[in-house]
C-alpha cells in the first residue's frame, strides 16, 4: 500500500514539472534599434538595456540594424517570434514613417506588441560653435532674407526631424534645405564642417554634444515656457503652433502573452523610476515617463494621425 502511495504521489510530482512553464526569462534578450551606434537613441537604449538587464538577470544586448528611418529593425521585429526575446526599441520616427510612406511591409500599429514609454524629450536646433547665427532669432532673420540658401539635417526622410523641420519652416514662411542622413554622428559631422547650417536631432544626442561646446543650442520643440536649457527659446515663441516631443519606448512582436508585456511593462518602470536611470534620463534633456501598454499604444496612434495632416498640409511628397 505504501509503495502504491509513493508511486502515485512521484507520478504526480513528475506530471506537474513536466506541466510548469518555463521562467521567463532564462536566456539573452535581444533589443532591436534601427539607428546606428553613437546617436540619440542608442545612448538611451544601452543605459536601459543595461539597467533592465541587470533586474531581470539576464543581459538585454542591443543590436543595431540601421535603415529606413528604423523600418529595417521595425520590420524585423514585426515577423519575430512572440517569446519576449526579441523586442524593439522604438523611436517616434516609427510614427512618421507611417505617416509618410505610401505603403509599409508591416502594420503600425497592429504588428506589435506595446510594452511601454521610456522618456520624452523635445528636439534640439544646434549650429556650429562658429555658425554665424548668434541665435533662432537670427537664423530666422537671415534664412527670410536668402531664401534656399540655408540648410538642415535630420536622420533620415520621415523622421521626426525632418517632419518637425519642415512644419516649422513653412510656419515660419522660410524655405531652408533639407539634407537627411541615416541616423549616428553624420548630421553632426556635416554641421560642424560647414556643409549644414542647422542640425535637428534629439536633445539626448544635442545636448551631449553642447557640453562638450561642440555645438550651441538655439532653439527647442518643448511647449512654450518648458525649454529645458535656461535662456534658450522654444520654436513656439516664434511659431505658437509647432510644440512636439520625440518619444523612446520599447515594444515587441505581436502576440507577446499579456503576461510577459505586463512584467516587462512594471521592470520598465522600476528602471525609469530608479535614481540613477531617472536623473541621466533628465540630464539628457528627457521626462521619464511611466505608461501602460495600452496608454503607448494609444500615444502612438496619435503621433501617426498628427503627423499624416502634417505631411497634408506642407504637401510633403509620399515615399
Amino acid at each position: 500500500m505504501l509503495l502504491v502511495t509513493l508511486s502515485i504521489y512521484l507520478f504526480g510530482c513528475s506530471h506537474i514539472a513536466q506541466a510548469a512553464p518555463g521562467v521567463y526569462p532564462d536566456r539573452p534578450i535581444k533589443l532591436l534599434l534601427g539607428f546606428p551606434p553613437g546617436g540619440g537613441s542608442d545612448i538611451i537604449a544601452r543605459l536601459i538595456a543595461k539597467s533592465l538587464g541587470d533586474r531581470l538577470g539576464v543581459p538585454v544586448v542591443v543590436d543595431n540594424r540601421p535603415g529606413a528611418g528604423g523600418n529595417i529593425a521595425a520590420e524585423i521585429a514585426s515577423k519575430a517570434s512572440p517569446d519576449g526575446y526579441t523586442l524593439l526599441f522604438l523611436a517616434s520616427a516609427h510614427a512618421t514613417n507611417a505617416a509618410i510612406k505610401k505603403s509599409q511591409s508591416f502594420d503600425p500599429i497592429n504588428d506589435f506588441s506595446w510594452i511601454g514609454l521610456v522618456t520624452t524629450y523635445p528636439l534640439a536646433m544646434s549650429v556650429a560653435p562658429n555658425s554665424e547665427f548668434k541665435n533662432f532669432a537670427d537664423f530666422i532673420k537671415l534664412a527670410k532674407v536668402n531664401p534656399d540658401k540655408y540648410s538642415y539635417s535630420s536622420v533620415g526622410v520621415g523622421s521626426a526631424m525632418h517632419l518637425v523641420g519642415e512644419w516649422m519652416f513653412s510656419e515660419l514662411g522660410l524655405i531652408v534645405k533639407h539634407i537627411p542622413f541615416k541616423g549616428g554622428t553624420a548630421p553632426y559631422t556635416e554641421l560642424a564642417a560647414g556643409r549644414v547650417d542647422l542640425m535637428i536631432d534629439t536633445m539626448t544626442y544635442s545636448l551631449a554634444l553642447l557640453k562638450d561646446f561642440q555645438v550651441r543650442i538655439i532653439a527647442t520643440s518643448a511647449p512654450k515656457g518648458r525649454s529645458p536649457l535656461a535662456g534658450v527659446p522654444t520654436v513656439s515663441e516664434f511659431a505658437a503652433k509647432v510644440v512636439y516631443e520625440s518619444w523612446l519606448g520599447v515594444s515587441g512582436p505581436p502576440g507577446m502573452s499579456k503576461n510577459i508585456v505586463d512584467s516587462l511593462n512594471a521592470e520598465l518602470k522600476e528602471v525609469v523610476n530608479s535614481p540613477e536611470v531617472k536623473q541621466k534620463l533628465i540630464e539628457f534633456g528627457g521626462t521619464p515617463q511611466l505608461v501602460s501598454p495600452a496608454q503607448f499604444r494609444s500615444r502612438v496612434e496619435q503621433d501617426i494621425s498628427n503627423f499624416k495632416k502634417i505631411v497634408i498640409t506642407n504637401n510633403i511628397n509620399l515615399e
